[in-house]
């Protein structure tokens, strides 16, 4: 004779098990983010660097800029978010999140100026950074909650099935 757990107690311990599996694939989710956000930044901080030796600087950041945040965009959709291709209208949100931080970036290092103005460099990577932390934070949660859902129908192509069964052993 075989004696069997309350039910609570199952339904208990799989719900923990799916939650813990959720945790997994968003905390999985977030590090592809921020790892291929950190590298097109990096790539993009390069760019500017090369192509303001030919053009004026702020022409050189805003083609980077434009730039960056389409291959940020496919990358995290594909990628980071298992999702596919994000159309127009992705590329349009996401840029959206991307000018949403630049806000608040720059509100924070405006506050900083009028609060300290002679802040050392320390003292002003620190606020912006901490800035561009929260920003990353928020735009991977803007993204992942209503852009990128993860309900969205998708239009399998051989990449995109190939992403997302990748996507899914991952989580």
């Amino acid at each position: 004779m075989t004696t069997t757990a309350p039910s609570g107690a199952a339904d208990g311990e799989g719900n923990t098990m799916n939650g813990l599996r959720l945790i997994r694939r968003h905390a999985a989710a977030f590090g592809r983010f921020a790892g291929l956000g950190g590298g097109v930044t990096l790539a993009a901080s390069a760019a500017l660097v090369l192509l303001s030796q030919w053009i004026p600087w702020m022409a050189a950041n805003a083609l980077t800029t434009v730039a960056s945040t389409l291959v940020a965009t496919e990358l995290h959709a594909r990628v980071s978010f298992g999702h596919g291709r994000p159309g127009l209208a992705g590329h349009l949100k996401s840029a959206a999140t991307i000018a949403a931080g630049w806000l608040v970036t720059s509100a924070a290092a405006g506050a900083l100026t009028a609060l300290r103005p002679g802040a050392g460099l320390v003292l002003q990577q620190t606020v912006y950074l901490s800035a561009t932390a929260l920003v990353g934070t928020g735009r991977y949660l803007v993204l992942r909650l209503a852009v990128f859902t993860e309900d969205t129908p998708q239009r399998p192509s051989g990449g995109d099935v190939r992403l997302r069964a990748a996507y899914n052993a991952a989580a």
